[in-house]
């Protein structure tokens, strides 16, 4: 299978150092940040903008390497219901340099806009057991619909597949939303991105989401979640995030003038590295899950383990992964 890791944990090294990283560790797939919540440190955009001399030289780095660019990755939120936030654009931009590079996947989330047209910040609303609640939900899916017919528009246009996160926060978080954004824009180039790290701690089993999903699923990730004894007292929703000042220790900028949220302590389920939260056994009949709808896609380690460092993380996913792959059962000719 393509196995390779998004790029975002080695953002304190150049191109070609990173890219030195991942060849060494034996993958082949590579998926470059390029805009959204992280600004895209690897991507020369005016570069690949002003000359297909350019384009070239970039993908030349791949290439020497035995690497392919199989995906820009763009995960933010561009329903953010403040004009001119800069997620939606980036989104756009991404489709249109994904074209230009002739890379065939855009990795984003579906975004959430606020509960009515007055709103300046998004709001989450999966559980609509109240009338009004179901009021928020009918006006955030008429907000989603109106933008990503647009996307469906210009990614179809430039033949292009959007894949999406599926992850709280946003309208779209599983497979049933996933299929409702799907039907409700005539998806043919938005579809999926399978990171089992979120569908784990909402209780779906990431196995049957791709079974059910099927050709819808355009990408993968590689992370890991580890639920942690605590769930059991306060389960896996919490509100006990913390503000992280400019200038204080594990400030990351989202752009738009937000960023990321302290991670609560005694927490209910942490992002680990693969391997760490589910043996080599599941990651086996995951990998031949997404194998059994397209052989080719690329599966790409996300590392977010904060008990590891970055080559330490990324190590003990690429042997995880590496171990699974080679488990596989030989597919029937």
């Amino acid at each position: 299978m393509l196995l390779g890791a998004y790029d975002a944990c080695l953002f304190d090294k150049p191109l070609g150092e990173a890219l030195d990283v991942l060849a060494g560790l034996g993958l082949r797939s590579v998926e470059i940040n390029s805009g959204g919540f992280l600004p895209p440190v690897h991507l020369p955009v005016a570069d690949i903008r002003a000359s297909e001399q350019a384009r070239q030289d970039y993908l030349g780095e791949f290439e020497s390497r035995g690497l392919t660019l199989t995906a820009l990755n763009c995960n933010g939120n561009p329903l953010y219901p403040q004009e001119g936030f800069p997620h939606r654009q980036d989104l756009l931009d991404s489709i249109e340099l994904a074209a230009l590079l002739g890379v065939r996947r855009v990795v984003t989330m579906s975004g959430a806009p606020g509960t009515d047209a007055a709103s300046t910040r998004p709001a989450w609303n999966p559980l609509t057991w109240w009338s009004p609640l179901l009021d928020v939900r009918d006006y955030q899916w008429e907000v989603a619909v109106s933008f990503w017919k647009e996307v469906q528009a210009r990614a179809a246009d430039v033949d292009v597949r959007v894949c999406v996160e599926m992850h709280p926060a946003n309208v779209v978080f599983n497979p049933s939303t996933m299929h409702r954004l799907a039907e409700a824009i005539g998806a043919t180039h938005v579809g999926a991105e399978l990171d089992p790290s979120h569908l784990f701690w909402q209780g779906i089993d990431p196995v049957r989401a791709v079974q059910d999903l099927g050709d819808l699923v355009y990408n993968a990730a590689a992370k890991d979640t580890r639920i942690n004894d605590a769930a059991k007292v306060n389960g896996v929703l919490d509100d006990r995030f913390t503000r992280v000042a400019s200038g204080e220790p594990g400030h990351l900028s989202l752009g738009g003038g937000t960023s990321l949220s302290g991670w609560p302590s005694n927490a209910s389920w942490d992002f680990v590295a693969v391997g760490r939260g589910h043996d080599v056994a599941w990651w086996t009949e995951f990998l031949g899950a997404l194998r059994a709808v397209d052989p080719d896609l690329p599966v790409n380690i996300e590392h977010e383990d904060a008990e590891l460092d970055q080559l330490e993380g990324l190590r003990y996913a690429v042997t995880t992964l590496l171990e699974a792959e080679k488990a596989l059962p030989t597919p029937a000719s």
